[in-house]
């Protein structure tokens, strides 16, 4: 099958990689030329475990192609996907005239019926949008399909390759045969295709990523409280994931979500409940609760330092929003190391994919160590931000040699209580008791 992916974001690439993995000929078309030009040489924009490997193969194997050529790329389609930027408008709407723009090349463009998928993440309503914008110029049949990525960061390409399932919104017979097709390499263990009209499939997935960022920040809530009570948020978590109506998964306390889709997504789904006049009282909570959770790591290094943090320099483990990617948007880190610095300390900074980024977005206030263990030298404290492998089992004696003073606040809960008390540090981490 002929399958164009227009952008070359952390979901176009992904998609276009991995269809390309199963044997369909993919375009992947963006009007970036630096970034195309990358691709094309195997130089990825994105830190995504696995899919350097993905994209180089296909490459060679000559199935998987890159192009700022947009027209012709959509010219030689049976399938288009859009995968373009959604950003938040002002109002937290998202922004859709990337999409849009696309779906005008489409219809100037098509060769054939053509079936056009809308993978960017856009509110209930777009694709009657893009049918529209389509339509304005289309000369020959195409049908919208709404097709909603549910992509881990850190996972993707498992995620892809191995789905939970497929949302797919469709509404022509024509659609649902070419979907089918497409994706039946994917689900061949079992998991569900689930088809569905068009504003549900768009719907399934804001509710999706509300539901998750509504566990983070409810479960981060109990671990405040369960610091003001005596309770162990550890333990709490274990009973109530032990439910099977609750399940295990995103009860882990933090930071804070970010990260490109749970920030951009509540608000976005919070603007439509608004304009619907349908206002989602519990995500306005949801919002607020995680705002306030960005402030607890530097208000527990306040207390634990026991006076002003001018002059002090802390060690930051951490600047993505979560392990396993480059990608620091919204993240926790960043609102950790402007309070830094407007305290007057200064900053040291270490992790394992983010650090090109981080200079790109915090320049020569922030230093950064080439190692973890570089960041501590002279440093007065250390706060464990990301939850990095290598940062969960570290020489502790090397950490509390190299500190001026042990202070270690463990966003993450990676570390035991009892352990770091016995090994002599000031420890702080989240709703683990009393502090």
């Amino acid at each position: 099958m002929n399958i164009t992916v227009v952008g070359t974001g952390y979901v176009g690439l992904v998609a276009g990689a991995c269809l390309a993995e199963t044997g369909s000929q993919v375009v992947c078309a963006d009007v970036d030329q630096a970034k195309i030009d990358g691709l094309k040489n195997n130089v990825l924009p994105i830190y995504e475990p696995g899919l350097d490997s993905l994209v180089e193969r296909n490459q060679m194997q000559g199935r998987l192609t890159f192009t700022t050529d947009v027209a012709a790329a959509v010219a030689s389609a049976e399938v288009v996907f859009i995968a373009v930027g959604t950003p938040p408008d002002e109002d937290g709407s998202a922004d859709l005239r990337h999409v849009l723009a696309v779906a005008e090349t489409i219809g100037k463009n098509q060769k054939r019926e053509l079936v056009v998928v809308t993978k960017s993440t856009v509110p209930v309503g777009t694709a009657e949008k893009v049918q529209a914008a389509v339509a304005l110029h289309a000369k020959l049949p195409f049908h919208v399909v709404s097709n909603p990525e549910f992509l881990k960061e850190g996972a993707a390409v498992d995620d892809f390759m191995k789905p939970d399932r497929v949302v797919l919104g469709v509404e022509s017979d024509f659609a649902r045969s070419v979907m089918a097709e497409l994706y039946a390499p994917f689900v061949r263990t079992g998991k569900p295709i689930i088809f569905m009209d068009v504003p549900s499939a768009e719907m399934t997935k804001y509710a999706a990523n509300a539901m998750l960022a509504t566990r983070i920040s409810f479960m981060n809530e109990i671990a405040n409280l369960c610091e003001k009570v005596g309770a162990n948020v550890d333990l709490v978590r274990k009973g109530l994931g032990s439910d099977a109506r609750i399940g295990p998964s995103f009860l882990f306390p933090g930071p804070g979500y970010g990260g490109s889709c749970f920030p951009k997504d509540v608000k976005a789904l919070m603007r439509t409940s608004d304009d619907v006049g349908a206002p989602m009282l519990v995500l306005q909570a949801v919002e607020e609760a995680n705002n306030k959770q960005k402030h607890r790591l530097f208000a527990k290094l306040a207390a634990a330092m026991g006076a002003s943090l001018r002059g002090c320099r802390v060690a930051v483990w951490g600047l993505a929003f979560k392990a396993q990617t480059d990608d620091m948007r919204e993240s926790p880190a960043l609102t950790l190391i402007e309070e830094l610095l407007t305290a007057g300390a200064t900053v040291v900074a270490h992790d394992p994919a983010a650090m090109r980024e981080a200079e790109r977005r915090l320049g020569k206030r922030v230093t950064f160590a080439p190692t973890n263990y570089e960041a501590l030298n002279g440093a007065d404290a250390l706060v464990v931000v990301t939850d990095w492998n290598e940062y969960r089992f570290p020489d502790f004696a090397r950490i509390k040699a190299a500190l001026k003073k042990p202070v270690l606040i463990d966003g993450r809960n990676l570390y035991d209580p009892a352990k770091m008390q016995a090994l002599g540090f000031t420890y702080r981490s989240l709703g683990r008791g009393r502090e």
